[in-house]
């Protein structure tokens, strides 16, 4: 049963283009197809979430993420009476549009088009991406995403100010976005959280007494763990440590959720919408909980001296190409060489990056650049 301030498909502001409704599948639901099966959502396996190869083929790329906010999106949606086709199509698109080598690509990316004017946003170019680039039907260009999945990939992780983003301005951006939306940034934090600690303590560049010393809610859940199974093997217990964590941040963001939206007398999407703030949150304590995670990451992997060689080439690699084809656009492609002649060069070149794995560019930059 949908809740009533839910997204309800029967009441989708519909498709760009008008197509007749299919027999057993209603339009959020193709739109998760359409996305499973897009060129564009197969090239996350070979993008770097924060490890690359060289390290373990386990660890998560962008792909497995996707997935796991997915289930982590779709189990809080249920709870919340929420439409979960939709809720499940916006967490699998929802990292789309990231370029390779993870964060540091997006800044290596983002630094080369800024020396043009211009900027690269990942949600910008996943929208770019379901509206253009994907080519898969005879009567359009692009995926033909509804209206609702389209302002999702937009709204779901930040507000863009109307006054400095007019030509998004049919996505209602002086409203709040549906709760369906709201719900993907929080549910990337605790897939990401959560999975980086696992990966990094896999790497071997967190150690069990870091983690416990740096991340109190996993402490917590740590020493429960060894009361409950003393004999059990440490990563057993880093394990059941691991899985409480994400579940105490799961069941936080249900209840804590559902209290806001009492409190904020919201009782239909309208309400959601017109809401002086997002509805959906953590609660004070578990946001706390969260933080203190996230900037143990930070402080201790993400910007970890041993994955700083790694960051450097990314940026190198990138640099290096952008520099190349802005000087040489004749060594592009045909099709983005033709696509130059309409729009700023520096724009082509950046669509063409970030459409690349981490692999191609490799392969790229050794042949344009001579070295790798």
């Amino acid at each position: 049963m949908l809740a009533d301030y839910a997204v309800r498909v029967e009441h989708s502001r519909g498709r760009r283009h008008p197509e007749p409704a299919h027999p057993y599948r209603d339009d959020f639901q193709r739109d998760r197809d359409r996305i499973i099966h897009a060129r564009a959502f197969r090239r996350l396996e070979a993008k770097t979430q924060v490890f690359t190869r060289r390290y373990s083929d386990h660890f998560r790329n962008r792909l497995t993420h996707t997935i796991e906010v997915a289930q982590i999106s779709r189990t809080i949606a249920a709870q919340l009476g929420l439409n979960v086709d939709l809720v499940e199509t916006l967490a699998l698109v929802h990292d789309i549009g990231h370029p390779p080598f993870g964060h540091a690509g997006e800044k290596a990316l983002d630094q080369a088009m800024r020396e043009h004017g211009l900027l690269f946003d990942h949600n910008l170019h996943a929208l770019r991406i379901v509206e253009d680039f994907e080519l898969r039907y005879a009567a359009f260009r692009g995926l033909n995403l509804t209206f609702e999945v389209r302002e999702g990939i937009i709204k779901h992780s930040r507000d863009y100010p109307p006054e400095k983003f007019p030509e998004l301005a049919e996505y209602l951006l002086d409203e709040r976005p549906p709760l369906e939306a709201q719900l993907i940034d929080l549910t990337d934090e605790i897939a990401y959280n959560t999975a980086d600690l696992d990966d990094g303590y896999e790497a071997h560049l967190l150690s069990l007494d870091g983690i416990r010393a740096g991340v109190p809610i996993f402490e917590r859940f740590y020493a429960e763990a060894e009361r409950q199974y003393p004999a059990a093997p440490g990563k057993l217990k880093f394990n059941e440590a691991l899985k409480r964590m994400l579940d105490r941040l799961v069941t936080d963001l249900i209840r804590n959720t559902q209290a806001r939206t009492a409190a904020h007398g919201i009782r239909t999407l309208e309400d959601v919408r017109n809401c002086k703030e997002r509805v959906a949150a953590f609660s004070p304590e578990a946001e706390r909980e969260r933080r203190q995670a996230k900037e143990f990451l930070c402080n201790n992997l993400y910007f970890s001296p041993v994955l700083e060689p790694e960051k450097q080439d990314a940026e190198r690699v990138i640099g290096d190409l952008f520099a190349h084809w802005i000087r040489r656009p004749s060594d592009l492609p045909p099709s983005y060489r033709d696509q130059a002649k309409d729009q700023p060069l520096a724009r082509i070149v950046c669509d063409y990056i970030a459409g690349m794995t981490d692999n191609f560019i490799f392969e790229q930059h050794e042949r344009f650049c001579g070295r790798t």
